[in-house]
């Protein structure tokens, strides 16, 4: 009983379910790839609205799979963990949630290496390019010859005094040289 369009919207064309006139507030689905805005029918513009499905609970919190800016994801304890291109999200069974969700978990600890009582702003982590150390919102490199495990906070602490002496690291990146006539 309601109106639903095709629009351009903010990031591309976008589906929506009832007007901005009503007092409910109107739905909205992203065109999914394959579909266009000329050919589409209401039967597949409403197929895109079967997501967010919550497909049960797990630990005493809801499991709902959606898709996102970044492709589907299975979303618990308000955290969001992304679906293998493997999967289908309109199939997605609860035990496949839950074993998504537990592998998220064995990451995520795997990630910490050592925290430090005396420091709550100090951590050091395994990153995508190695352990380092996070202190207080930056970053610093732990030199490649320390077991990242040995490190005291007293060491931690001489390896950021040492790196915010030498200053930010420069990348090539960035820098743009200029080009003489």
């Amino acid at each position: 009983g309601k109106v639903v369009s095709v629009k351009i919207g903010r990031f591309g064309p976008v589906i929506q379910i009832g007007s901005t006139d009503s007092e409910e507030k109107p739905r909205f689905a992203r065109l999914e790839k394959g579909l266009s805005m000329e050919t589409i029918t209401l039967k597949e513009a409403l197929e895109l609205f079967k997501l967010p499905r919550v497909v049960g609970e797990y630990e005493d919190k809801e499991v709902s799979i959606g898709t996102g800016r970044f492709g589907p994801y299975v979303r618990h304890d308000n955290k969001y963990i992304s679906l293998p291109k493997t999967l289908d999200p309109m199939k997605v069974t609860l035990e496949e949630a839950e074993q998504l969700i537990l592998e998220k978990r064995a990451k995520e600890a795997e990630r910490h290496i050592k925290k430090f009582d005396e420091e709550p702003d100090m951590e050091i982590l395994n990153g995508r390019y190695g352990p380092y150390i996070a202190y207080k919102g930056n970053n610093y490199k732990i030199p490649k010859d320390i077991v990242p495990q040995d490190l005291s906070l007293k060491s931690c602490l001489e390896l950021v005094r040492i790196q915010d002496e030498k200053g930010p690291s420069t990348s090539s990146k960035g820098k743009r040289t200029a080009k003489k006539k």
